[in-house]
């Protein structure tokens, strides 16, 4: 990627809360609600998320579990199965995103600034070029 391009990109804020009873809310919470109210159907969900379906369930009964209010309603068993988004449900996605909004603009002047310092010829350790220097590091101490 040249300077010119990588420029142009912008950095991003990640949010995850953590709440005060031990619970937390993150993006992969939001987005297994948003599929699953897509879908109606954990089943679906993990398939669509690319996730198990055994951690979609978990997350899933984490999240009603955090809350005093469902957040998903499950109907396993019945003819046809699948969940739904409760009201409450809904607002706590609606919450998130003003949270993340809210929280992108407050930040945008530093994040400009903190870009504007980047390397742009840095090279992340999973490409190899600083795995092999950490290494030459270590194998001259």
């Amino acid at each position: 990627m040249d300077q010119t391009t990588s420029q142009k990109e912008k950095a991003r804020l990640h949010v995850s809360l953590a709440l005060p009873n031990g619970g937390s809310l993150d993006e992969e919470d939001i987005a297994l609600i948003e599929t699953v109210q897509k879908c109606r159907s954990i089943l679906g969900a993990s398939k669509l998320m690319g996730i198990s379906y055994r951690k979609t369930w978990l997350m899933t009964d984490a999240l009603n579990r955090t809350f005093e209010t469902r957040v998903i309603d499950t109907f396993p068993g019945r003819r046809g199965g699948g969940a739904e988004v409760t009201p409450f449900g809904e607002r706590i996605v609606a919450v998130f995103r003003s949270v993340e909004r809210r929280s992108a603009r407050a930040a945008t002047a530093t994040l400009e600034e903190l870009t504007s310092s980047l390397d742009w010829s840095f090279e992340t350790a999973t490409s190899g070029g600083v795995q092999e220097e950490t290494q030459d590091l270590r194998s001259s101490a």
